[in-house]
């Protein structure tokens, strides 16, 4: 499920940031926004997707999108709810074409500005020049 979602984050900086990235497996521990969203697999398995980014990554976004080049703290919070909803909904459309562990996403909800201290199963770290942007997962059990 990972696999799907980085290829959504790798997408989303080709075609929408247009700038080379480098993907890693160092999770940084600088003051982040964080947002989430949780998935249903088909297989009845429940996630939890965080995506956390630094404000500079989202200002990037922001001024992609709003064309805004200093964005207050209540924007660059929709920005990122709004590339939570648009990686992991690409993520969702990408395993539903290979047929490989479709699911359902919910709402994206923001959790705070802060370091990412979040429990996770997986993690990687996308990096735009200085930029950058965690994607985590954590399976949810009941």
């Amino acid at each position: 499920m990972l696999k799907t979602i980085i290829q959504a984050s790798e997408n989303f900086c080709i075609h929408q940031i247009r700038a080379p990235h480098v993907l890693s497996d160092a999770i940084t521990k600088t003051r982040t926004l964080i947002a989430y969203i949780d998935i249903d697999t088909q297989s009845g398995q429940k996630h939890r997707v965080y995506i956390a980014s630094d404000s500079k990554f989202m200002q990037r976004v922001s001024k992609l999108f709003l064309e805004e080049d200093e964005s207050d703290e209540e924007t660059l919070i929709d920005m990122t709810l709004e590339t939570a909803n648009l990686i992991i909904g690409s993520a969702k459309v990408i395993a539903e074409e290979a047929n490989e562990n479709t699911y359902t996403i919910g709402t994206p909800h923001f959790e705070k500005f802060d370091i990412f201290d979040f429990e996770y199963d997986q993690a990687k770290l996308l990096q735009i020049e200085d930029d950058t942007l965690i994607v985590a997962i954590k399976e949810l059990r009941n």
